[in-house]
């Protein structure tokens, strides 16, 4: 099946690890130069688009749909009032984005083969919001200041400011020559199932369609909200992972306006749990411990598994009319 413009837009992030060099380089060197590792983002960012691009607040009122709009003909740009502040933040930053990283942005763009404009364009915001993330976590502060935390993730979004997801993504993202983070898996996911941001740089990889195991602890994130679920899982590969799960709720429209709901996963194979925090009381020794996890039921290979959903595509099924187990059939 030929890949859809999206489709060839993730696969291009997968295949550079979800890191981009030459524009991580290029945030880290801005954000050094705005203030350093403490300085309020907001304001900064407001200054350095009106000093260096003549941008000016728009005070017009627009739709509550509207997050972010930028007026080519004056100069103003309108950022809802309505949004968390590590979102205004990073608008600001993509703002910032568009101008400043544009040449590089583009020298990125034309490197790449991709089979249509749709495609390039929808790349082109994937590099906007990558330079976004960069300014707002520059990489060797984060890393470091991750790595001194021993990765909790609420007392990171404390130290920068920024929400859970953006510190989840930007763990994602660290995989610099010579100065990589933890290899991690990174996911967000919709009460539907549907995996609506996924990379992984660990044995783990995501299935490309249908909807994740429903043994992973991302789904029971719905279902504990405010809480970081911890999970010990083993694949049927036979590699093992520690687990984080957390619901998120996007709203900045008020009380008549929906509630978006998505589940964060995140992840490391268990080599690397001791560097986080969430793992020092659990025993990573006993077997029973660890959850046997699928990556989707049309490509997982047990046999036993109770909450099967469908069968496994390359194989055949034998069914007794006599004898009803947990799923009506078993696997040749």
């Amino acid at each position: 099946t030929e890949a859809t413009p999206y489709e060839e837009v993730r696969d291009f992030f997968h295949f550079v690890d979800n890191y981009i060099h030459a524009l991580d380089i290029e945030a880290e060197k801005l954000a050094n130069e705005l203030a350093g590792s403490d300085f309020d983002r907001g304001t900064a960012f407001w200054s350095f688009l009106k000093k260096n691009y003549s941008v000016r607040r728009s005070e017009q009122k627009f739709d509550a749909n509207i997050i972010r709009h930028y007026d080519e003909k004056t100069g103003e740009l309108y950022i809802n009032h309505y949004l968390a502040s590590p979102t205004r933040d990073f608008q600001l930053a993509l703002q910032i984005a568009q101008f400043y990283a544009e040449n590089t942005i583009n020298e990125i763009l034309n490197e790449t083969n991709f089979s249509t404009s749709e495609a390039r364009e929808i790349c082109k915001i994937g590099l906007q919001n990558y330079f976004a993330g960069a300014l707002l976590l520059p990489y060797q502060l984060f890393l470091t200041t991750a790595r001194e935390l021993r990765h909790d993730l609420e007392l990171l979004s404390g130290r920068f400011n920024a929400s859970l997801e953006q510190i989840c993504h930007r763990l994602s993202t660290l995989q610099r020559p010579g100065a990589k983070g933890v290899p991690v898996f990174f996911a967000r996911v919709d009460r539907a199932g549907n995996i609506t941001k996924r990379h992984s740089v660990t044995r783990l990889q995501f299935a490309r369609y249908g909807s994740a195991c429903p043994l992973w602890n991302v789904h029971e994130a719905f279902e504990a909200q405010g809480q970081i679920n911890r999970q010990l899982a083993e694949t049927p590969d036979g590699v093992r992972y520690l687990c984080l799960a957390m619901q998120i709720v996007k709203n900045f429209g008020g009380f008549k306006r929906p509630q978006l709901r998505y589940a964060l996963a995140l992840g490391c194979e268990i080599a690397y749990a001791d560097q986080f925090v969430y793992a020092d009381d659990l025993n990573l020794a006993a077997q029973t411990n660890f959850t046997p996890i699928g990556i989707s039921c049309r490509i997982c290979e047990r046999t036993n598994c109770a909450q099967r959903a469908v069968p496994p595509l390359m194989r055949k099924l034998q069914i007794d009319h006599n004898n009803r187990e947990i799923t009506p059939y078993r696997l040749d």
